[in-house]
């Protein structure tokens, strides 16, 4: 373990985590979110990001790519209630940087003000219109953290469902994949989570919901559908409370023979990728995330560590 690791732990179970759990709603959550992301980031790498628009989508470009290349179509996390492109732009340049690959992350909405399924239909018209400007869904790979890992894979089991074309492979990091919340890590990781309030989540769930089917797999990937999944990629926190979301994710796509890699890392918070400017740890993942993309796409030149 990395003195900047133990360093972060204490800084996030003490700090952040009691921080998070006072926030009174989803708005005050959104500027601590943006506040953190400026911290972490140490400045605004957005600022010289590209902008697009998907329909009534917004997204943001590492860098505008010709149609002939590979991209990484990446969702945000924030648990559907707060985080947009700017939040994770550090964490798109380099994911770019490492697989070469330009990084697009969409702005799709939020609840509760756009509850459940506003953020998978935004992530399907963005995969949509990539498709429709002529981007070769075999060249794209779909990835995600927490909620954004869920929506990546929510999104993999519509086309799985559809028999739509599929991206290259999916990648996600701890990923939030069952919103009836039945996984026991969610109550025997309790005392060991480093990062996310536990006794937030049932309230999560009622503002994305609100009212809706936990178990549709358009927000519950657990309960879908992968016939012919592409290679999918997890990575997850051993002491996490998500963690049996990832692992019974794993088991679900593998029996539907899908080709499954999981990589469960130890005492990190949830979703350590995200600190890569601070973590060697999260270097390393990111390094080995990209490695899994490159054994399913034309490998391109790192372009700096």
């Amino acid at each position: 373990m990395s003195w900047q690791l133990k360093a972060l732990r204490v800084f996030l179970r003490h700090a952040a985590r009691r921080s998070l759990a006072r926030q009174p709603d989803s708005v005050a959550a959104r500027r601590w979110f943006e506040r953190g992301a400026w911290l972490n980031a140490r400045g605004r790498p957005w600022t010289g990001f590209v902008p697009d628009q998907f329909g009534q989508v917004p997204a943001l470009w590492t860098a505008r790519p010709a149609t002939t290349d590979p991209v990484v179509l990446y969702f945000h996390g924030g648990g559907y209630v707060m985080g947009n492109p700017r939040t994770h732009a550090a964490l798109a340049a380099y994911l770019t940087r490492k697989t070469g690959y330009e990084t697009c992350l969409p702005d799709y909405r939020l609840a509760p003000e756009h509850p459940f399924p506003a953020a998978f239909d935004d992530a399907l018209a963005a995969w949509q219109a990539l498709v429709a400007r002529g981007h070769d869904p075999a060249r794209i790979v779909l990835g995600g953290d927490s909620a954004g890992g869920g929506l990546a894979l929510a999104l993999l089991s519509h086309l799985c469902s559809t028999r739509a074309p599929r991206p290259a492979c999916v990648f996600a990091f701890s990923p939030f994949t069952d919103l009836t919340l039945s996984g026991a890590s969610i109550r025997t990781n309790a005392a060991s989570e480093i990062l996310l309030p536990v006794h937030r989540l049932e309230q999560l769930r009622e503002r994305v919901l609100q009212g809706a089917d936990a178990t549709d797999p358009r927000i519950s990937p657990l309960f879908g559908s992968f016939v012919h999944t592409p290679p999918v990629f997890i990575q997850v926190a051993r002491r996490e409370i998500l963690r049996d979301d990832s692992l019974r994710m794993a088991a679900h796509l593998r029996s539907f023979g899908g080709d499954v890699t999981v990589q469960e890392w130890g005492n990190l918070p949830h979703v350590w990728q995200y600190f890569h400017g601070w973590l060697p740890e999260a270097r390393k993942a990111l390094g080995d995330c990209a490695a899994f993309i490159h054994q399913h796409l034309p490998t391109a030149p790192s372009r700096d560590s």
